[in-house]
């Protein structure tokens, strides 16, 4: 399963979602959209929206989310460290 999460610096909602992965050490390629402008082009290009925490699941987007959405949907992709 090849996840990206679309995060922003300083964002509450955001730092929940990585502090779960952490914990739970998921494996993922983070894309911050203050220090990268190319990832916030890339999110508003592909989700329609600039909000975060945006998760990429496979090309599946579940845009401006939170942790229990992120986690729930994980669990439902069947997900090995959500199972």
């Amino acid at each position: 399963m090849n996840l990206i999460l679309y995060t922003k610096t300083g964002c509450p909602w955001c730092v929940e979602v990585l502090s779960i992965f952490k914990k739970k050490g998921v494996v993922f390629e983070e894309r911050d959209c203050r220090k990268n402008e190319k990832f916030l082009v890339e999110l508003q290009e592909r989700s329609g929206q600039l909000l975060t925490p945006t998760l990429d699941c496979d090309g599946e987007l579940l845009a401006d989310s939170d942790a229990k959405a992120i986690t729930e949907f994980l669990t439902q992709k069947g997900h090995p460290s959500f199972i």
